[in-house]
């Protein structure tokens, strides 16, 4: 009896310690009173839904966390301009992380259709691939809606498998993400089309340039997700050495665009198939740089969430800030498959309730917010360049400390706007607040 008391609270003060430390415990969004909005084609006016967007429920126990999600995200979804039918529905999902990931030693697995990660907003992450093919036997592409089915099953077993971040590109809203079914998911780098330093679609234009971060090259990127391996993902940039240290770099992608203008059992390279329209357009080359990524995308390192270093996956993007395969994770995982879509959770887990000192922890004197256009004639876009692990106060105030206007920026996106064409010319200033730390920005109206 007294070895069976012994375990149990053994396992116990494991439990509590990795509720208190670990990131795959600590790291998601929890909301239980925001609900999601979408856009139709056409309005850039937000719908507003009755589901709850981020994760309603972190649980977890020595071994594993059990996250809770609808797979809604706080910006806004849509429009997906491509013809796509599909709404960003719930999902209403229980994801199970290891909370101690490892090495696969053996045969690496490859990433498949579907599901391969889950952003700490609960929304899903999906590898390259769109489940479209080429058929070399019928000299056409198969596979995906309007095509006939692929020999053998549509989940990337042909010879030449479609890049869904390059083919489908023209069907993703700002955010850079697309519903399959209902299921809202990126392919690629989390941020807004409008934030990269050469924009390759027009979407944001009419609809906000929103979503989970902003990326920052002069900070450590922020702690985005977790991969089906249990490994954490990042965005793009961190320190140039493993071991913390350097300048803060981009992680580069060790995989290189081919040149051929053949392909073997594919067709010919041209204006409609270039290269970089299939995944195996790409050839990996080992760089001994150590801001070079491996095989899968990612490197053992050192990060801000783990000062004793783990393996992590990185969203590659090259100089001007655009996704570049293989974007998150893959062709394969570095670590042993553990994570899964569960239905249930077993007895005996605790409830990971994040205190109001670990939400409300940043220091917004010490984050980079971004107000624009400054002097501004008719609207002023407020945009905070990290993760919003809370629901932000922005209010417009008068230099004689009047309220003009108040907004929000709501946990889990990363902009708001203030409509100043009615506004007097001159001086304001925004605030914005988490409730603990505040800061101050100037800004001109001009007429």
């Amino acid at each position: 009896m007294k070895k069976a008391t012994l375990a149990i609270l053994t396992l116990f003060i494991v439990a509590f310690a990795n509720g208190q430390t670990n990131p795959a415990i600590k790291g998601w969004l929890q909301n239980n009173t925001l609900t999601a909005r979408h856009y139709v084609s056409g309005n850039s006016t937000p719908i507003n839904d009755v589901a709850l967007v981020n994760c309603q429920l972190v649980q977890y126990n020595a071994s594993d966390v059990y996250v809770t999600t609808t797979g809604l995200p706080s910006y806004v979804t849509g429009p997906f301009l491509d013809g796509n039918p599909s709404l960003a529905t719930n999902q209403n999902s229980i994801f199970r992380f290891p909370l101690s990931p490892v090495q696969n030693t053996g045969t690496p697995t490859k990433t498949t259709g579907g599901n391969i990660g889950v952003f700490i907003n609960g929304v899903a992450l999906f590898d390259y691939r769109d489940g479209v093919a080429w058929n070399n036997n019928t000299m056409a592409l198969c596979g995906g809606p309007g095509n006939p089915a692929c020999p053998g099953g549509p989940l990337g077993i042909q010879s030449w498998n479609r890049d869904a971040v390059v083919a489908e590109r023209g069907g993703f809203d700002c955010s850079k993400a697309h519903p399959a079914m209902g299921n809202y998911h990126h392919h690629q780098n989390p941020s807004a089309f409008k934030l990269d330093k050469i924009v390759l679609s027009s979407i944001c234009n009419m609809y906000n340039a929103d979503g989970l971060y902003a990326m920052d090259s002069t900070m450590h990127s922020p702690l985005l997700g977790f991969a089906y391996d249990g490994f954490p993902i990042y965005g793009a940039f961190a320190y140039q050495h493993v071991d913390g240290t350097g300048p803060i770099v981009r992680m580069n992608s060790g995989y290189s665009l081919s040149t051929a203008t053949t392909r073997t059992n594919g067709p010919a390279v041209n204006s409609t198939y270039f290269n970089g329209y299939f995944r195996e357009d790409y050839q990996y080359i080992l760089n001994s740089n150590p801001d070079f990524l491996d095989e899968h995308n990612g490197r053992f390192c050192v990060t801000p969430e783990y000062p004793e270093g783990i393996y992590c996956y990185f969203t590659t993007v090259d100089a001007n800030w655009n996704s570049t395969y293989p974007y998150v994770v893959g062709p394969t995982f570095y670590g042993v498959i553990q994570a899964a879509k569960v239905s249930t959770v077993p007895s005996g887990t605790s409830i990971y309730t994040p205190t109001t000192t670990s939400v409300s922890n940043q220091d917004l004197d010490g984050t980079r917010i971004n107000l624009f256009p400054n002097p501004s004639s008719e609207l002023i876009v407020i945009q905070l360049m990290t993760i919003t692990k809370e629901n932000l106060k922005v209010e417009l105030v008068d230099l004689a400390g009047k309220l003009v206007e108040s907004t929000s920026i709501l946990q889990g996106s990363t902009i708001a706007y203030f409509d100043t064409k009615a506004m007097y010319s001159g001086p304001y200033l925004v605030k914005i607040s988490n409730g603990i730390s505040a800061t101050t920005k100037k800004v001109v109206v001009t007429k």
